[in-house]
Parts: C-alpha cells; structure tokens; sequence
C-alpha cells in the first residue's frame, strides 16, 4: 500500500474525436472510437422520439429543480426525489461538492477518474496508489485505513480505468467506516449501470456520510446532452444546493433522461449485447498474447507495449484508443479499449494483433 500527498496535473480524457479528426484529416464520422466507453447500442429510439418532441419547447428554460426526472429517477431506485440533484452529468457535481462542502484532506486513488483531483481546488489530497500485484483492485480494508483523518473521500465502483468491481458488502463496509470517521465518502457509481445489484444509492438515507452519483453518459448514450444526478442525504443535501448553478440541465437532457430511464428493453437489450461482446474480446485478446485486466462493465485496461506509440499508429487507421500514460498510478505500457460492436471488436483485435501490441 502506497500513500502520498499528490499534486494535480489536468490529463486529456478519451472521446475527443473532433481534435482527432483535425489532427488527421479522418472525418469525425468515420473515426472508430474505443477511448470513451459508450453503449455500442447508441441512443436508443424513444430517447430520439423524446428530443423530437421537445423541440418547440426549447424557446423556454428549461425547469431548474428537473422535477419530473427526479421523480423519474426516485421511482427507478425508490428513494425519495428530494434526495436528489440533477446536473450537467455527474462531473458537475464532483466539482460541485468540494466547493460547497471544503474539506480540508480529501482521500482520491490512483489510477482512479482525473476530475477528482481536479475538483479539489484547496486543502490536501492524500493518494492511495493501488498496486499492481493486486490487479490495481481497491482493497476495502487498506481503503478504511487510508481513509482516517480524511473529511471526504473519492471511490469509484466500478473503477476508472481498471473496470475493478468492489461488491456491495464491501462498499458499505467502506460506508459505514466513513460515517464512523465522520468522512463523507463520494460514491462514483458511473458505470455501476452494468452490474446493478451491486449500486448502494438506496443505501444513502441510512448514512448521512453517503454521497452517491451517476452518470447517465455511459450506459444510456446520452453523452453528448450530458446527464447525471448525486442522492444526498437530507443532513446535507441543503448546503449542496446554496451553491448549485441555476439550468445547468438543459431540457433536451432532462426530457432524454427521462426516456432512457423508462426503456426497459433498450436496457436489457445492453445487457445482452455487452456480455457477449466482452467474452469476444477478452477471447481475442488472450488468442494475439495480449495481458488485460478483468473488467466488470463496457472496457478493458490492457497491458501492451509502448502506449503512445500504439496509440498514436492507432489513430492513422482511424481507430482511437486511450493512452493511460497520464492516469496516475499507470505507466506507458497501458491502453483503455471500450466494448463495441461486433464488427469493431473484430477491426480492434485485428489492429492489436497487426501492430504486435
């Protein structure tokens, strides 16, 4: 276990095609994108339906509370709607909640999503740099003792880049150790989406020491609108708010939310599409010799030769990858690939195995 105080350095994330297809000269449309891991499924017809309907609509602001998604919302889960907070994706909230709350030591790991070291604009930030020998699992005990003397830590399930899942006895160990340490433990449950029975979000009432969010981009598609909501308990969720922008969801993305939430079949339909997809990849990936790690949800960190390098040849065929050089914790030798279709799983493998990766 390695613990250390960290300064922050804004890395790229992956999903930048437009600065890729600049660089070039390949049309947006034709770039094959692995680095941000999106529903291959793509925005599903009601959601499309939904926007279309909306449209005449857009010459009002949009609701500023979002109160028909957050019914939608406390529905889905059964929690109660004044529990929660919609925002421009869940990003939003992550800086959010240290400029409201100003913790003076935050806990973050690494490798672990940038935008939580980001966020941290003053105070110290204590680093848990998980290891390899252990997969760069977060392991829930070495979690707790790190967490001491913390007033807020960040924890991503399933983790950002590793695809590691903590079950959900060890996240409410982790919890309940929080409120005992009186640390507001911030649950990123971004991609929790893919493994469902393992989300804690109606756990939150219990623990006032819960924070809990998620992000509608991954799993619903919706990236572009950019949707997400945190569940706060009712201790805090007040003092959240007094610094909370005005409309910072739009009405196409609170309308969209809506409809994803309620497409029942484009969720199972994922679901399906995902486990299949990824017993192919992970298939391919053993047969080219290639060392991933074990995913939970839509990607895979994959261990290979030089990052930039392969990333960089990637790029001129049109395929993109996340290069982790940049994520704290990683080196060169890894890359980031999302689960996709069929026929780019196919293209990914067949490229990985050309280069030698």
């Amino acid at each position: 276990m390695s613990v250390e105080t960290m300064e922050i350095n804004r890395p790229e994330h992956g999903g930048n095609i437009y600065r890729i297809s600049e660089e070039t000269g390949i049309p947006a449309s034709e770039l094959i994108d692995f680095s941000a891991s999106i529903n291959p499924l793509g925005i599903s017809d009601r959601v499309k339906e939904a926007i279309r309907a909306e449209l005449d609509n857009l010459v009002h602001y949009p609701d500023p509370d979002a109160s028909e998604l957050r019914q939608v919302i406390a529905q889905y889960h059964n929690i109660d709607p004044n529990s929660i907070i919609c925002g421009n994706g869940s990003t939003e909230l992550i800086y959010l909640l240290p400029a409201a709350l100003k913790p003076g030591k935050v806990l973050i790991t690494a490798p672990a999503f940038s935008e939580y070291g980001n966020a941290i604009k003053s105070g110290e930030i204590k680093e848990l740099t998980l290891k390899k020998e252990d997969s760069y699992k977060i392991i829930a005990r070495e979690f707790i003792e790190v967490m001491q003397g913390c007033d807020m830590a960040f924890l991503c399930n399933p983790n950002n880049p590793t695809g590691d899942l903590l079950t959900k006895e060890e996240v409410l160990r982790i919890a309940e150790a929080a409120r005992e340490m009186k640390c507001l433990l911030v649950l990123d449950e971004a991609f929790i989406d893919f493994c469902p029975a393992d989300s804690v979000i109606g756990h939150v009432q219990g623990n006032p020491y819960l924070i809990v969010l998620r992000s509608m981009t991954k799993f619903y598609a919706i990236t572009g609108l950019r949707a997400g909501y945190g569940v706060f308990h009712p201790d805090i969720i007040e003092r959240i708010k007094e610094f909370k922008e005005p409309w910072t969801m739009n009405t196409l993305a609170q309308k969209a939310a809506i409809a994803a939430i309620d497409d029942i079949d484009y969720a199972a339909r994922t679901m399906d599409l995902i486990k299949n997809e990824k017993e192919f990849i992970e298939n391919g990936l053993r047969d080219i010799g290639i060392e991933f790690f074990p995913s939970a949800i839509n990607f895979y960190l994959i261990k290979t030769g030089n990052s930039v390098k392969i990333c960089e040849g990637m790029k001129e065929k049109g395929i993109i990858l996340r290069d982790c050089s940049n994520f704290r914790g990683l080196d060169d030798s890894y890359i980031r690939v999302a689960v996709k279709s069929r026929k780019d799983n196919e293209i990914l493998l067949g490229a990985l195995s050309a280069v030698g990766a």
